[in-house]
Protein backbone atom coordinates (compact mmCIF):
# COMPACT_ATOMS: atom_id res chain seq x y z
CA UNK A 1 0.00 0.00 0.00
CA UNK A 2 1.39 3.54 -1.07
CA UNK A 3 1.10 6.20 1.43
CA UNK A 4 1.25 9.98 0.34
CA UNK A 5 0.48 12.46 3.10
CA UNK A 6 0.31 16.05 2.55
CA UNK A 7 3.63 17.65 2.75
CA UNK A 8 4.79 20.03 4.92
CA UNK A 9 3.73 23.77 3.82
CA UNK A 10 6.15 26.40 2.84
CA UNK A 11 6.06 29.15 4.75
CA UNK A 12 2.99 31.22 5.50
CA UNK A 13 2.52 34.49 4.26
CA UNK A 14 0.60 36.88 6.94
CA UNK A 15 -1.93 39.64 6.55
CA UNK A 16 -4.34 41.61 7.94
CA UNK A 17 -7.92 41.86 7.04
CA UNK A 18 -11.43 42.17 7.53
CA UNK A 19 -13.49 38.41 8.00
CA UNK A 20 -15.92 38.26 5.86
CA UNK A 21 -18.40 35.82 5.82
CA UNK A 22 -18.27 32.51 4.13
CA UNK A 23 -21.34 30.38 3.45
CA UNK A 24 -21.37 27.13 4.15
CA UNK A 25 -18.46 27.23 6.40
CA UNK A 26 -20.16 28.43 9.56
CA UNK A 27 -19.85 24.50 11.03
CA UNK A 28 -16.33 24.67 10.77
CA UNK A 29 -15.27 27.76 12.65
CA UNK A 30 -14.40 25.46 15.29
CA UNK A 31 -11.89 23.86 14.00
CA UNK A 32 -9.85 27.08 15.67
CA UNK A 33 -12.56 27.25 18.46
CA UNK A 34 -14.19 30.94 17.22
CA UNK A 35 -17.40 32.44 15.66
CA UNK A 36 -15.48 32.99 12.32
CA UNK A 37 -15.16 30.34 9.47
CA UNK A 38 -12.19 28.75 10.02
CA UNK A 39 -11.57 28.04 6.15
CA UNK A 40 -11.91 30.23 2.79
CA UNK A 41 -11.08 28.44 -0.41
CA UNK A 42 -9.87 30.20 -3.47
CA UNK A 43 -11.26 29.52 -6.76
CA UNK A 44 -10.35 26.00 -8.49
CA UNK A 45 -9.76 27.06 -12.10
CA UNK A 46 -9.79 23.57 -13.80
CA UNK A 47 -13.12 21.73 -14.44
CA UNK A 48 -11.74 18.55 -15.73
CA UNK A 49 -10.83 15.50 -13.90
CA UNK A 50 -7.01 16.77 -13.81
CA UNK A 51 -5.14 18.05 -10.75
CA UNK A 52 -5.50 21.31 -9.11
CA UNK A 53 -3.82 23.79 -6.73
CA UNK A 54 -6.58 25.15 -4.16
CA UNK A 55 -5.79 28.09 -1.76
CA UNK A 56 -6.53 27.67 1.93
CA UNK A 57 -6.78 30.50 4.04
CA UNK A 58 -6.57 29.27 7.61
CA UNK A 59 -7.55 32.30 10.52
CA UNK A 60 -5.55 32.16 13.14
CA UNK A 61 -5.60 35.21 15.20
CA UNK A 62 -8.25 37.01 17.04
CA UNK A 63 -6.62 40.42 17.32
CA UNK A 64 -8.11 41.81 21.35
CA UNK A 65 -11.62 40.78 20.56
CA UNK A 66 -11.76 43.09 17.31
CA UNK A 67 -13.25 41.93 14.11
CA UNK A 68 -9.80 42.27 12.23
CA UNK A 69 -7.84 38.93 12.50
CA UNK A 70 -4.30 37.33 11.47
CA UNK A 71 -4.48 35.00 8.51
CA UNK A 72 -2.15 33.24 7.04
CA UNK A 73 -2.23 31.96 3.54
CA UNK A 74 -0.37 28.20 2.01
CA UNK A 75 -0.29 26.66 -1.02
CA UNK A 76 -1.46 23.23 -0.72
CA UNK A 77 -0.51 20.10 -2.79
CA UNK A 78 -2.39 19.28 -5.38
CA UNK A 79 -5.58 18.09 -5.35
CA UNK A 80 -7.56 15.74 -7.20
CA UNK A 81 -10.67 17.22 -8.87
CA UNK A 82 -12.05 13.88 -9.05
CA UNK A 83 -11.93 13.66 -5.11
CA UNK A 84 -13.85 16.61 -4.60
CA UNK A 85 -16.54 15.35 -7.35
CA UNK A 86 -15.98 11.72 -5.81
CA UNK A 87 -16.81 13.43 -1.97
CA UNK A 88 -19.50 15.74 -2.83
CA UNK A 89 -21.28 12.47 -4.28
CA UNK A 90 -20.33 10.80 -1.58
CA UNK A 91 -21.86 13.31 1.55
CA UNK A 92 -24.85 13.36 -0.61
CA UNK A 93 -25.89 10.40 -0.30
CA UNK A 94 -26.57 11.07 3.56
CA UNK A 95 -29.90 12.59 1.94
CA UNK A 96 -32.87 11.81 3.83
CA UNK A 97 -30.78 8.68 5.25
CA UNK A 98 -33.41 8.46 8.16
CA UNK A 99 -37.18 8.20 8.12
CA UNK A 100 -39.54 11.05 8.90
CA UNK A 101 -40.25 10.26 12.47
CA UNK A 102 -44.02 10.40 11.60
CA UNK A 103 -43.45 7.57 9.31
CA UNK A 104 -42.90 7.24 5.63
CA UNK A 105 -42.41 4.12 2.83
CA UNK A 106 -39.26 2.86 1.88
CA UNK A 107 -40.38 3.90 -1.30
CA UNK A 108 -41.37 7.64 -0.61
CA UNK A 109 -38.44 7.57 1.46
CA UNK A 110 -35.96 6.78 -1.86
CA UNK A 111 -38.48 9.17 -3.03
CA UNK A 112 -37.41 12.06 -0.96
CA UNK A 113 -33.76 11.51 -1.35
CA UNK A 114 -33.97 11.17 -5.50
CA UNK A 115 -35.63 14.96 -4.92
CA UNK A 116 -33.12 16.03 -2.46
CA UNK A 117 -29.72 14.96 -4.18
CA UNK A 118 -31.20 16.20 -7.56
CA UNK A 119 -31.78 19.68 -5.91
CA UNK A 120 -28.50 19.93 -4.24
CA UNK A 121 -26.42 18.34 -7.37
CA UNK A 122 -28.04 21.40 -9.84
CA UNK A 123 -26.21 23.76 -7.21
CA UNK A 124 -23.04 25.06 -9.63
CA UNK A 125 -20.68 26.15 -7.13
CA UNK A 126 -20.50 23.00 -5.67
CA UNK A 127 -17.88 20.77 -7.06
CA UNK A 128 -20.44 18.63 -9.48
CA UNK A 129 -20.63 22.22 -11.06
CA UNK A 130 -24.78 21.23 -11.30
CA UNK A 131 -23.71 19.15 -14.62
CA UNK A 132 -24.73 15.74 -12.63
CA UNK A 133 -27.59 13.89 -11.94
CA UNK A 134 -29.63 11.05 -9.90
CA UNK A 135 -30.02 8.30 -12.64
CA UNK A 136 -31.18 5.49 -10.29
CA UNK A 137 -31.39 5.23 -6.12
CA UNK A 138 -32.20 2.44 -4.39
CA UNK A 139 -32.69 1.65 -0.09
CA UNK A 140 -32.11 -1.57 1.23
CA UNK A 141 -35.72 -2.49 3.72
CA UNK A 142 -33.85 -1.80 6.94
CA UNK A 143 -32.79 1.72 5.79
CA UNK A 144 -28.86 0.33 6.65
CA UNK A 145 -27.93 0.99 3.11
CA UNK A 146 -28.52 3.10 0.14
CA UNK A 147 -26.36 3.38 -3.38
CA UNK A 148 -27.18 5.37 -6.12
CA UNK A 149 -26.24 6.43 -10.21
CA UNK A 150 -25.32 9.67 -10.96
CA UNK A 151 -24.49 10.59 -14.56
CA UNK A 152 -22.97 13.59 -15.95
CA UNK A 153 -25.56 16.13 -18.52
CA UNK A 154 -22.38 18.02 -20.55
CA UNK A 155 -21.81 15.46 -22.83
CA UNK A 156 -18.41 14.45 -20.55
CA UNK A 157 -19.85 10.75 -20.68
CA UNK A 158 -19.43 10.39 -16.75
CA UNK A 159 -21.07 8.15 -14.33
CA UNK A 160 -20.70 7.51 -10.58
CA UNK A 161 -21.62 4.90 -8.60
CA UNK A 162 -21.80 5.78 -4.45
CA UNK A 163 -22.91 3.88 -1.62
CA UNK A 164 -23.85 5.26 1.69
CA UNK A 165 -23.57 2.63 4.80
CA UNK A 166 -25.48 2.67 7.94
CA UNK A 167 -26.03 5.77 9.82
CA UNK A 168 -25.54 6.04 13.64
CA UNK A 169 -22.93 5.63 16.10
CA UNK A 170 -19.78 4.88 15.28
CA UNK A 171 -18.17 2.46 17.76
CA UNK A 172 -22.21 0.65 17.26
CA UNK A 173 -21.03 0.65 13.39
CA UNK A 174 -17.86 -0.89 13.54
CA UNK A 175 -18.64 -3.91 15.92
CA UNK A 176 -21.58 -3.83 13.52
CA UNK A 177 -19.06 -5.13 10.88
CA UNK A 178 -17.93 -8.48 12.25
CA UNK A 179 -14.80 -8.11 11.57
CA UNK A 180 -14.15 -11.49 13.41
CA UNK A 181 -15.78 -13.96 11.05
CA UNK A 182 -13.85 -13.87 7.69
CA UNK A 183 -16.00 -15.06 4.49
CA UNK A 184 -14.69 -15.42 0.54
CA UNK A 185 -15.43 -12.48 -1.59
CA UNK A 186 -17.34 -14.78 -4.31
CA UNK A 187 -17.63 -12.37 -6.23
CA UNK A 188 -14.06 -12.32 -7.33
CA UNK A 189 -14.23 -16.06 -8.28
CA UNK A 190 -11.69 -17.25 -5.36
CA UNK A 191 -12.42 -18.92 -2.57
CA UNK A 192 -9.13 -17.69 -1.08
CA UNK A 193 -10.27 -13.74 -1.35
CA UNK A 194 -11.28 -13.19 2.28
CA UNK A 195 -13.36 -10.25 3.85
CA UNK A 196 -15.47 -10.18 6.79
CA UNK A 197 -18.46 -11.43 7.27
CA UNK A 198 -20.09 -7.68 8.09
CA UNK A 199 -18.77 -6.19 5.42
CA UNK A 200 -19.97 -9.42 2.71
CA UNK A 201 -23.44 -8.54 4.09
CA UNK A 202 -23.52 -5.54 3.53
CA UNK A 203 -22.26 -5.58 -0.06
CA UNK A 204 -25.15 -8.40 -0.99
CA UNK A 205 -27.44 -6.18 0.38
CA UNK A 206 -25.89 -3.07 -1.82
CA UNK A 207 -25.69 -5.27 -4.60
CA UNK A 208 -29.14 -7.36 -4.73
CA UNK A 209 -31.91 -4.46 -3.36
CA UNK A 210 -33.51 -2.66 -6.34
CA UNK A 211 -35.12 0.62 -7.23
CA UNK A 212 -38.70 1.22 -6.43
CA UNK A 213 -40.97 2.32 -9.49
CA UNK A 214 -43.00 5.14 -9.82
CA UNK A 215 -46.45 3.29 -9.36
CA UNK A 216 -45.69 2.60 -5.67
CA UNK A 217 -45.85 5.95 -4.36
CA UNK A 218 -47.85 9.19 -4.71
CA UNK A 219 -47.31 12.57 -3.37
CA UNK A 220 -43.89 12.85 -0.98
CA UNK A 221 -44.60 15.73 1.18
CA UNK A 222 -46.90 17.42 -0.46
CA UNK A 223 -45.05 17.10 -3.66
CA UNK A 224 -45.95 15.39 -7.02
CA UNK A 225 -42.83 13.21 -7.74
CA UNK A 226 -41.85 13.50 -11.42
CA UNK A 227 -41.34 10.39 -13.77
CA UNK A 228 -37.69 11.20 -13.65
CA UNK A 229 -37.17 10.01 -9.62
CA UNK A 230 -37.07 6.84 -10.64
CA UNK A 231 -35.17 5.76 -13.45
CA UNK A 232 -34.53 2.23 -14.40
CA UNK A 233 -37.52 1.09 -12.17
CA UNK A 234 -36.95 -2.25 -10.26
CA UNK A 235 -33.94 -2.92 -11.41
CA UNK A 236 -30.35 -3.79 -9.27
CA UNK A 237 -27.28 -1.63 -9.44
CA UNK A 238 -25.69 -3.72 -12.01
CA UNK A 239 -29.08 -3.97 -14.11
CA UNK A 240 -29.52 -0.65 -13.88
CA UNK A 241 -25.78 0.25 -14.38
CA UNK A 242 -25.39 -1.60 -17.33
CA UNK A 243 -28.43 -0.28 -19.18
CA UNK A 244 -27.03 3.72 -19.03
CA UNK A 245 -23.34 2.38 -20.02
CA UNK A 246 -24.68 0.66 -23.23
CA UNK A 247 -27.01 3.48 -23.61
CA UNK A 248 -24.14 6.20 -23.74
CA UNK A 249 -22.42 7.59 -27.16
CA UNK A 250 -19.26 5.44 -25.82
CA UNK A 251 -17.85 3.70 -23.55
CA UNK A 252 -17.81 5.81 -20.51
CA UNK A 253 -15.65 6.39 -17.43
CA UNK A 254 -17.56 5.05 -13.76
CA UNK A 255 -16.19 6.30 -10.78
CA UNK A 256 -17.21 3.98 -7.58
CA UNK A 257 -16.79 5.89 -4.57
CA UNK A 258 -18.25 6.10 -1.08
CA UNK A 259 -17.87 8.13 2.52
CA UNK A 260 -17.28 5.70 5.45
CA UNK A 261 -19.01 2.55 5.33
CA UNK A 262 -20.04 3.19 2.24
CA UNK A 263 -16.48 3.37 0.88
CA UNK A 264 -16.31 0.03 2.50
CA UNK A 265 -18.48 -1.07 0.52
CA UNK A 266 -17.53 0.39 -2.68
CA UNK A 267 -14.57 -1.27 -2.37
CA UNK A 268 -16.16 -4.45 -2.98
CA UNK A 269 -18.92 -2.96 -5.33
CA UNK A 270 -15.77 -1.66 -7.72
CA UNK A 271 -14.09 -5.09 -9.11
CA UNK A 272 -17.44 -6.82 -8.86
CA UNK A 273 -19.06 -4.04 -11.34
CA UNK A 274 -15.78 -4.07 -13.42
CA UNK A 275 -16.13 -7.87 -13.40
CA UNK A 276 -20.01 -7.87 -14.50
CA UNK A 277 -19.20 -5.19 -16.99
CA UNK A 278 -16.76 -7.39 -19.33
CA UNK A 279 -19.75 -9.34 -21.23
CA UNK A 280 -21.97 -5.40 -21.93
CA UNK A 281 -21.50 -4.06 -25.72
CA UNK A 282 -19.69 -1.17 -24.15
CA UNK A 283 -16.83 -1.72 -21.52
CA UNK A 284 -16.71 1.39 -19.53
CA UNK A 285 -12.92 2.09 -17.22
CA UNK A 286 -13.60 2.37 -13.86
CA UNK A 287 -12.06 4.11 -11.08
CA UNK A 288 -12.15 3.70 -6.74
CA UNK A 289 -11.86 6.99 -4.80
CA UNK A 290 -13.09 6.17 -1.20
CA UNK A 291 -12.85 8.38 2.05
CA UNK A 292 -12.97 7.49 5.70
CA UNK A 293 -13.50 3.68 5.00
CA UNK A 294 -12.57 1.14 7.34
CA UNK A 295 -10.96 -1.87 6.15
CA UNK A 296 -13.15 -4.47 4.24
CA UNK A 297 -10.83 -7.65 3.74
CA UNK A 298 -7.47 -9.28 4.43
CA UNK A 299 -4.08 -8.62 2.64
CA UNK A 300 -6.01 -11.62 -0.06
CA UNK A 301 -8.37 -9.20 -0.73
CA UNK A 302 -6.28 -5.83 -0.97
CA UNK A 303 -4.20 -7.60 -3.42
CA UNK A 304 -6.69 -8.55 -5.69
CA UNK A 305 -8.30 -4.94 -5.95
CA UNK A 306 -4.70 -4.06 -6.79
CA UNK A 307 -4.34 -6.37 -9.11
CA UNK A 308 -7.26 -4.59 -11.41
CA UNK A 309 -6.14 -1.88 -14.30
CA UNK A 310 -7.96 1.40 -12.25
CA UNK A 311 -8.17 5.01 -13.80
CA UNK A 312 -7.47 5.46 -9.99
CA UNK A 313 -7.57 3.91 -6.90
CA UNK A 314 -7.51 6.58 -4.06
CA UNK A 315 -8.30 5.91 -0.09
CA UNK A 316 -8.38 9.48 1.07
CA UNK A 317 -8.34 9.93 4.69
CA UNK A 318 -8.28 12.44 7.55
CA UNK A 319 -5.17 11.84 9.40
CA UNK A 320 -7.02 11.93 12.75
CA UNK A 321 -10.09 9.77 11.72
CA UNK A 322 -9.86 7.38 13.61
CA UNK A 323 -12.70 4.89 11.08
CA UNK A 324 -10.17 4.70 8.67
CA UNK A 325 -7.51 2.96 10.91
CA UNK A 326 -10.32 0.02 11.81
CA UNK A 327 -8.74 -2.45 11.16
CA UNK A 328 -5.00 -2.44 10.47
CA UNK A 329 -3.89 -0.10 13.16
CA UNK A 330 -6.66 1.38 15.35
CA UNK A 331 -4.45 1.04 18.67
CA UNK A 332 -2.38 4.46 17.69
CA UNK A 333 -5.29 6.07 17.91
CA UNK A 334 -4.92 5.35 22.06
CA UNK A 335 -2.16 8.26 21.99
CA UNK A 336 -4.75 10.99 20.51
CA UNK A 337 -5.02 13.66 20.37
CA UNK A 338 -2.43 16.37 20.00
CA UNK A 339 -2.48 19.63 21.77
CA UNK A 340 -4.98 21.19 22.39
CA UNK A 341 -6.67 17.31 22.63
CA UNK A 342 -8.80 15.64 23.70
CA UNK A 343 -6.60 13.15 24.89
CA UNK A 344 -7.55 9.43 25.51
CA UNK A 345 -8.42 8.88 29.51
CA UNK A 346 -8.26 5.13 30.22
CA UNK A 347 -12.24 4.49 29.95
CA UNK A 348 -11.72 5.93 26.15
CA UNK A 349 -8.25 3.63 25.40
CA UNK A 350 -10.05 0.43 27.20
CA UNK A 351 -12.85 1.59 24.90
CA UNK A 352 -10.51 1.07 21.59
CA UNK A 353 -8.97 -1.56 22.89
CA UNK A 354 -12.46 -3.64 23.20
CA UNK A 355 -13.10 -2.32 20.09
CA UNK A 356 -10.19 -3.48 17.96
CA UNK A 357 -10.12 -6.89 19.96
CA UNK A 358 -13.26 -7.96 17.44
CA UNK A 359 -11.11 -8.38 14.90
CA UNK A 360 -9.15 -11.34 16.65
CA UNK A 361 -6.13 -12.29 15.30
CA UNK A 362 -6.84 -11.30 11.47
CA UNK A 363 -4.76 -8.89 9.60
CA UNK A 364 -6.88 -6.55 7.36
CA UNK A 365 -4.84 -4.30 5.13
CA UNK A 366 -6.41 -1.61 3.01
CA UNK A 367 -6.37 -1.34 -0.78
CA UNK A 368 -5.53 1.54 -2.57
CA UNK A 369 -3.31 4.07 -2.56
CA UNK A 370 -3.80 6.09 0.85
CA UNK A 371 -3.54 9.98 0.12
CA UNK A 372 -3.79 11.25 3.78
CA UNK A 373 -4.60 14.51 4.85
CA UNK A 374 -4.58 16.81 8.38
CA UNK A 375 -1.61 15.08 9.46
CA UNK A 376 -0.65 18.08 11.81
CA UNK A 377 -4.02 18.17 13.27
CA UNK A 378 -5.02 21.65 11.82
CA UNK A 379 -8.22 20.81 11.82
CA UNK A 380 -10.44 20.16 14.91
CA UNK A 381 -13.40 20.75 16.79
CA UNK A 382 -12.16 23.39 19.33
CA UNK A 383 -15.40 23.13 21.52
CA UNK A 384 -14.18 19.20 22.21
CA UNK A 385 -10.97 18.96 23.70
CA UNK A 386 -10.87 18.04 27.13
CA UNK A 387 -10.07 14.82 28.54
CA UNK A 388 -13.70 12.95 28.86
CA UNK A 389 -15.26 10.24 26.46
CA UNK A 390 -17.94 12.48 25.68
CA UNK A 391 -15.15 14.95 24.16
CA UNK A 392 -12.94 12.64 22.65
CA UNK A 393 -16.20 10.64 21.07
CA UNK A 394 -17.51 14.04 19.61
CA UNK A 395 -14.02 14.33 18.13
CA UNK A 396 -14.20 11.14 16.72
CA UNK A 397 -17.07 11.65 14.92
CA UNK A 398 -16.03 15.60 13.49
CA UNK A 399 -12.83 14.12 12.28
CA UNK A 400 -14.98 11.48 10.77
CA UNK A 401 -17.66 14.08 9.48
CA UNK A 402 -18.60 14.66 5.98
CA UNK A 403 -18.11 18.75 5.65
CA UNK A 404 -14.41 18.31 7.21
CA UNK A 405 -13.89 15.89 4.32
CA UNK A 406 -15.03 17.83 1.97
CA UNK A 407 -12.93 20.79 3.35
CA UNK A 408 -10.05 19.02 3.43
CA UNK A 409 -9.92 18.20 -0.45
CA UNK A 410 -10.76 21.63 -1.36
CA UNK A 411 -14.29 21.05 -1.87
CA UNK A 412 -17.63 23.72 -1.13
CA UNK A 413 -19.82 22.49 1.60
CA UNK A 414 -23.42 21.64 0.00
CA UNK A 415 -27.00 23.24 1.71
CA UNK A 416 -27.25 21.17 4.57
CA UNK A 417 -30.44 19.18 6.24
CA UNK A 418 -32.22 21.55 8.91
CA UNK A 419 -30.97 21.66 12.11
CA UNK A 420 -33.36 23.08 15.11
CA UNK A 421 -31.69 24.68 18.15
CA UNK A 422 -34.20 25.11 20.32
CA UNK A 423 -38.38 26.02 20.67
CA UNK A 424 -40.52 28.13 22.90
CA UNK A 425 -42.44 26.99 25.01
CA UNK A 426 -41.19 23.81 25.68
CA UNK A 427 -44.90 22.16 27.20
CA UNK A 428 -47.83 23.06 26.68
CA UNK A 429 -51.42 21.58 25.61
CA UNK A 430 -52.35 20.34 22.35
CA UNK A 431 -53.78 23.49 19.69
CA UNK A 432 -51.46 25.66 21.30
CA UNK A 433 -48.03 27.15 19.10
CA UNK A 434 -44.83 27.06 19.33
CA UNK A 435 -41.85 28.95 17.59
CA UNK A 436 -39.01 26.36 16.67
CA UNK A 437 -35.71 28.18 15.52
CA UNK A 438 -32.82 26.62 13.76
CA UNK A 439 -31.23 26.78 10.16
CA UNK A 440 -31.66 25.18 7.06
CA UNK A 441 -34.87 25.21 7.53
CA UNK A 442 -36.80 25.87 3.62
CA UNK A 443 -38.43 28.75 2.80
CA UNK A 444 -41.01 27.61 0.51
CA UNK A 445 -44.24 27.62 1.76
CA UNK A 446 -45.16 24.01 2.85
CA UNK A 447 -41.80 22.88 2.59
CA UNK A 448 -41.12 21.70 6.20
CA UNK A 449 -42.69 19.47 7.33
CA UNK A 450 -42.89 19.01 11.98
CA UNK A 451 -43.41 15.89 13.80
CA UNK A 452 -44.41 15.93 17.59
CA UNK A 453 -42.70 12.50 18.29
CA UNK A 454 -44.77 10.27 16.00
CA UNK A 455 -47.21 12.75 15.28
CA UNK A 456 -47.37 15.69 12.14
CA UNK A 457 -48.38 18.45 12.46
CA UNK A 458 -51.26 19.97 9.86
CA UNK A 459 -48.42 21.04 7.31
CA UNK A 460 -51.82 24.25 6.57
CA UNK A 461 -50.68 25.74 10.12
CA UNK A 462 -46.83 26.07 9.89
CA UNK A 463 -45.28 28.93 8.81
CA UNK A 464 -41.47 29.92 8.02
CA UNK A 465 -39.65 33.06 7.88
CA UNK A 466 -37.95 34.48 4.50
CA UNK A 467 -34.43 33.34 6.01
CA UNK A 468 -35.46 30.00 7.09
CA UNK A 469 -34.45 30.01 10.69
CA UNK A 470 -38.07 30.22 12.74
CA UNK A 471 -40.98 28.30 12.10
CA UNK A 472 -44.33 28.62 13.96
CA UNK A 473 -46.82 25.48 14.10
CA UNK A 474 -49.45 24.70 15.78
CA UNK A 475 -48.72 21.26 18.77
CA UNK A 476 -50.65 18.61 16.84
CA UNK A 477 -53.07 16.03 19.50
CA UNK A 478 -50.49 13.76 21.77
CA UNK A 479 -49.13 13.15 25.21
CA UNK A 480 -45.98 12.62 27.05
CA UNK A 481 -42.50 14.01 26.23
CA UNK A 482 -41.65 14.29 22.77
CA UNK A 483 -38.90 15.65 20.34
CA UNK A 484 -39.88 17.77 17.58
CA UNK A 485 -37.99 17.47 14.74
CA UNK A 486 -38.09 19.57 10.77
CA UNK A 487 -38.01 17.36 8.09
CA UNK A 488 -37.99 18.30 4.10
CA UNK A 489 -36.24 17.07 1.05
CA UNK A 490 -33.02 17.37 2.56
CA UNK A 491 -33.61 15.61 5.41
CA UNK A 492 -34.59 15.67 8.97
CA UNK A 493 -33.30 17.26 11.98
CA UNK A 494 -31.56 15.56 15.10
CA UNK A 495 -33.52 15.36 18.12
CA UNK A 496 -32.50 18.19 20.03
CA UNK A 497 -32.74 18.67 23.99
CA UNK A 498 -33.73 22.38 23.71
CA UNK A 499 -36.63 21.05 21.19
CA UNK A 500 -38.40 18.99 23.57
CA UNK A 501 -42.33 19.35 24.33
CA UNK A 502 -44.12 18.16 27.41
CA UNK A 503 -47.93 17.34 26.99
CA UNK A 504 -49.58 19.46 30.10
CA UNK A 505 -45.95 20.44 31.76
CA UNK A 506 -43.77 20.64 32.89
CA UNK A 507 -41.22 21.78 30.44
CA UNK A 508 -38.00 19.58 29.95
CA UNK A 509 -35.12 20.43 32.87
CA UNK A 510 -31.75 20.66 30.28
CA UNK A 511 -28.71 22.09 30.45
CA UNK A 512 -27.25 23.54 27.03
CA UNK A 513 -24.55 25.88 27.87
CA UNK A 514 -22.26 26.96 31.05
CA UNK A 515 -20.66 30.03 30.92
CA UNK A 516 -17.53 30.83 31.56
CA UNK A 517 -16.96 26.30 31.74
CA UNK A 518 -13.54 26.81 33.14
CA UNK A 519 -12.92 28.33 36.06
CA UNK A 520 -11.81 28.11 39.87
CA UNK A 521 -13.82 27.22 42.73
CA UNK A 522 -16.24 29.74 44.02
CA UNK A 523 -16.25 31.30 40.43
CA UNK A 524 -19.45 32.33 39.11
CA UNK A 525 -21.23 30.84 36.09
CA UNK A 526 -24.73 31.44 34.12
CA UNK A 527 -26.46 27.77 32.99
CA UNK A 528 -28.72 28.23 30.17
CA UNK A 529 -31.13 26.10 29.23
CA UNK A 530 -35.51 25.22 29.95
CA UNK A 531 -37.42 24.12 32.96
CA UNK A 532 -35.57 25.97 35.75
CA UNK A 533 -37.01 27.20 39.05
CA UNK A 534 -36.44 29.37 41.90
CA UNK A 535 -35.79 25.41 44.21
CA UNK A 536 -33.60 24.37 41.28
CA UNK A 537 -30.34 22.60 42.61
CA UNK A 538 -27.43 23.05 40.69
CA UNK A 539 -24.76 19.95 41.13
CA UNK A 540 -21.00 19.66 39.84
CA UNK A 541 -20.39 15.88 39.58
CA UNK A 542 -22.66 15.16 42.92
CA UNK A 543 -21.57 18.39 44.84
CA UNK A 544 -24.19 20.67 45.33
CA UNK A 545 -23.40 24.32 44.94
CA UNK A 546 -24.65 26.73 47.83
CA UNK A 547 -25.22 29.69 46.05
CA UNK A 548 -27.91 29.44 42.96
CA UNK A 549 -29.59 32.74 41.62
CA UNK A 550 -32.87 32.28 39.27
CA UNK A 551 -32.88 34.27 36.48
CA UNK A 552 -35.76 33.17 34.47
CA UNK A 553 -36.69 29.71 33.55
CA UNK A 554 -33.92 29.24 30.72
CA UNK A 555 -31.25 30.92 33.07
CA UNK A 556 -29.25 30.34 36.39
CA UNK A 557 -26.24 31.85 38.32
CA UNK A 558 -23.96 29.33 40.49
CA UNK A 559 -21.36 29.69 42.31
CA UNK A 560 -18.55 26.81 41.50
CA UNK A 561 -17.40 24.09 44.48
CA UNK A 562 -14.41 22.98 45.01
CA UNK A 563 -13.51 19.97 42.73
CA UNK A 564 -10.75 18.96 40.45
CA UNK A 565 -10.98 17.89 36.60
CA UNK A 566 -13.61 17.75 34.39
CA UNK A 567 -17.49 17.69 35.49
CA UNK A 568 -20.78 17.53 34.36
CA UNK A 569 -22.99 20.65 35.65
CA UNK A 570 -26.74 19.48 36.41
CA UNK A 571 -29.93 20.87 37.09
CA UNK A 572 -32.70 19.54 39.20
CA UNK A 573 -36.46 20.75 39.28
CA UNK A 574 -38.27 18.43 41.73
CA UNK A 575 -37.74 15.23 40.26
CA UNK A 576 -36.66 15.84 37.06
CA UNK A 577 -32.22 15.78 36.65
CA UNK A 578 -30.92 17.03 33.28
CA UNK A 579 -29.24 15.21 30.86
CA UNK A 580 -25.69 15.80 31.09
CA UNK A 581 -23.83 16.26 27.66
CA UNK A 582 -20.55 18.47 26.08
CA UNK A 583 -22.41 21.20 26.67
CA UNK A 584 -23.12 21.19 30.30
CA UNK A 585 -19.08 20.56 31.30
CA UNK A 586 -17.33 22.29 33.54
CA UNK A 587 -13.49 22.13 33.80
CA UNK A 588 -11.85 23.10 37.36
CA UNK A 589 -8.16 25.02 37.15
CA UNK A 590 -5.76 24.19 39.07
Amino acid sequence: MTTHPDSTPPPTKRHHGRVESITGYESLARAVGWTHPAVALGEVKETSFGRVGVMVCQFVARENGSNTIQFMTTEQPSLSVVHQVCMTLSALAATSATPRPSGETRTEQTARAVMGINQQLRITTLATKGVWEVAWLALSPDNANMAYIARTIDKSNQFAVVSRGTIGSLPDILEDLDVGTVVPFTPAGSQAIAVSKGAMAAFTQVATMHSPSLSEVGEVLGESVPESAFGSPGTTLVQALKALVEAAPSPPTVFVTGHSLGGCIATMLAPYLRAQAQSWKKIPQFGLVTFAAPTAGLQSFATFVNSVPWVINDHVVNFYDMVPLAWNSLDSAKKWYPDPGPKANPVVTGLIEKINELKKNYEYVQPGTTVSLNTTYQFYDGDLVRSTVADFLGQVAYQHSDPLYLTLVGAPIPPAAPVVHGMTPTFGNSGSSVVITGTGFSPVKLGNHIDFGPIACDPGTVTVNPAGTQITAKVPDGVGLVDVQVTHRLGTSAACPLAQFAYGGPAPVVVSKVDPNVGSALTTVTISGSGFTKDAVVKFNGAVSEHVGFVSDTKLTAKVPRGVDTVNVTVTVGVATSPTSPASEFTHKL
